[in-house]
């Protein structure tokens, strides 16, 4: 049998909820969805689904298949995606939504060369710190900066965002260096107010949890604000790389408290559907994907210390 078609079958049925409407969507009749299903089930040697009157149930195992489907479809739908990309001519409106410090530091570039590629297709960025609603405010797919996505969206990971604790040179001349991170309870730090518990900093000692309460002169809900206001020499800031890492590059920013481990962030494209991605936004997320690679531009200060050390 067509496994690949058999999963694709078996992930409609699931998302509709019976085989009735998968069949519908699919342009097949209810007959050959009820047969793919169970040449798929024989195949796999287990029961998939239990069928009753109203509704279907996922077995145990059916569960434990649908990930994987989910897995594989989208790993052949990726793979097909950059193939195109270099040829597909790609055209119409793509609405995208963005984190604002992220957006405006690095999107407007990669943007730029994609769109260079693709000229007959239009870009509108909304930029917002904000969680939105991807469906109601229209958006084909957003950028997402979390450590947890909601579980109703699916996801393509394009990063690892790495966080780290930094001052001025000036700053840690005039104020001295903290060693470790209880120290920063008396120094002067530069707050992000757009998360939960904003004045308390986490690190990690020997894998073991350090909560640090900190204060300082000035509190923003906008990395850029607090990046300059640190390279002043105004106080010492906890921020992802990429929003410090051009200044830690430039010895704008020297990093610090580098022995006690942040947990770090993931960087995520997200959309409501597989099915219905329209090709632009996937060759987007493509496009992301290879730009960023396995080390992003904006931790290229990390390479260029461990070559020089």
């Amino acid at each position: 049998m067509d496994v690949l078609l058999g999963m694709r079958v078996y992930v409609r049925v699931v998302e509709a909820g019976s085989f009735a409407k998968a069949s519908e969507q699919l342009d097949i009749s209810t007959t050959t969805t009820s047969r793919i299903i169970g040449d798929l089930e024989e195949h796999l040697g287990t029961r998939l689904l239990q069928r009753t009157t109203r509704k279907i149930n996922l077995t145990e195992s059916g569960r434990a298949y649908l990930e994987r489907c989910y897995q594989i479809i989208q790993d052949i739908d990726e793979a097909e995606c950059a193939a195109r990309i270099e040829t597909q001519q790609l055209s119409g409106l793509l609405r995208l939504n963005a984190p604002v410090t992220f957006g405006v530091n690095h999107l407007s570039h990669l943007l730029g060369q994609f769109q260079t590629q693709h000229p007959d297709l239009q870009l509108e960025v909304q930029l917002s710190d904000r969680t939105i609603d991807l469906i109601e405010e229209g958006c084909d797919l957003a950028i997402r900066i979390t450590r947890q996505l909601a579980p109703n969206l699916i996801a393509r990971k394009l990063a690892n965002i790495q966080m780290i604790t930094c001052a001025s040179a000036a700053y840690l001349a005039k104020y001295g260096t903290p060693k470790h991170p209880n120290e920063l309870a008396n120094h002067a730090c530069l707050i992000y107010t757009n998360s939960d518990q904003s004045d308390v900093w986490h690190y990690l000692e020997d894998k073991h949890p350090i909560k640090v309460k900190v204060k300082g002169p000035f509190q923003a809900n906008n990395g850029d604000l607090l990046r300059q206001a640190a390279i002043r020499g105004e106080g010492i800031i906890m921020e992802p790389t990429f929003s410090v890492g051009n200044a830690l590059k430039n010895g704008e920013l020297t990093p610090i408290l580098l022995d006690y481990p942040i947990e770090g962030f993931q960087l995520y494209a997200v959309y409501t559907s597989r099915r219905h991605l329209p090709a632009k936004a996937r060759a987007l997320v493509e496009y992301l994907h290879q730009s960023l690679g396995a080390t992003p531009p904006w931790d290229q200060w990390m390479w260029n210390n461990a070559q020089s050390s």
